[in-house]
């Protein structure tokens, strides 16, 4: 545990110090802003409608900001040579992995955290509850720490920052939009890929419209546990090449 904290606190402190961090943050809330007010609040619409709007374009910080914040953290360590001082400390790679991952996660709240004032307009204007706000903004959290697990396991796949960013959201694309495949099989096999579905099945169906289900919830959590083992089993394999 003291090394995972040692290397969370250095790789948030690389978000928060760095110029990196905060222009990602800054591009991501101003296009969920412009998208906030140019589709969510355009006519007369009931609330809720406005709130499920604001949750879809919303979705888009955490799928985006996960991959960005994520391509670099093991790709960048191998490029720089570091990783070999980490390798060479008494650091297990699941420490490595998970420090860098919950680093990451803390920022990714925060960026969620400061998008908060749009549904808070909704609410001063309108009737919704802060139960809806709350799991929307639960779900926004759920899928952004799957997404900077897969974006975790394309940074371990190669030293290339560009590779890693590009093999990222080639990952996260395809789970994104493998429920139209869903559409072209046929029973059992349909609801199989329909359940690996990371965003319009899971989220859109269930956080998007203030529905918390459990079953979303694991998927979720098995998703970014799958991928995290995958990083750490691919830094282990890495080690003896």
């Amino acid at each position: 545990m003291r090394a995972i904290r040692i290397i969370y606190r250095r790789e948030l402190g690389t978000y928060l110090r760095s110029p990196f961090g905060w222009v990602i943050a800054a591009i991501l809330l101003v296009i969920d802003g412009i998208l906030f007010q140019g589709y969510a609040m355009s006519g007369e619409q009931l609330s809720a409608i406005v709130l499920e709007r604001y949750f879809y374009f919303a979705s888009a910080m955490p799928l985006f900001g996960g991959v960005l914040l994520s391509f670099r953290l093991l790709s960048e360590e191998r490029q720089n040579h570091s990783m070999v001082l980490l390798n060479t400390s008494p650091v297990r790679d699941s420490d490595i992995v998970l420090g860098k991952f919950f680093a990451a996660l803390t920022f990714l709240a925060i960026l969620l955290l400061l998008s908060i004032y749009m549904p808070i307009m909704i609410k001063v204007n309108g009737k919704i509850s802060a139960a809806q706000v709350l799991v929307g903004y639960i779900g926004l959290l759920l899928v952004g720490g799957a997404t900077l697990a897969i974006g975790l396991f394309g940074s371990a796949l190669t030293r290339q920052q560009l590779i890693a960013a590009v093999a990222s959201a080639a990952m996260v694309a395809v789970m994104c939009f493998i429920h139209v495949l869903a559409y072209k099989v046929d029973p059992p096999l349909k609801d199989v890929i329909e359940q690996v579905d990371l965003w319009w099945i899971h989220f859109q169906h269930g956080f998007m419209k203030g529905a918390l289900n459990l079953k979303d919830v694991v998927y979720y959590v098995a998703t970014t546990y799958f991928f995290l083992l995958l990083s750490i089993k691919t830094l282990e394999a890495k080690r003896w090449q």
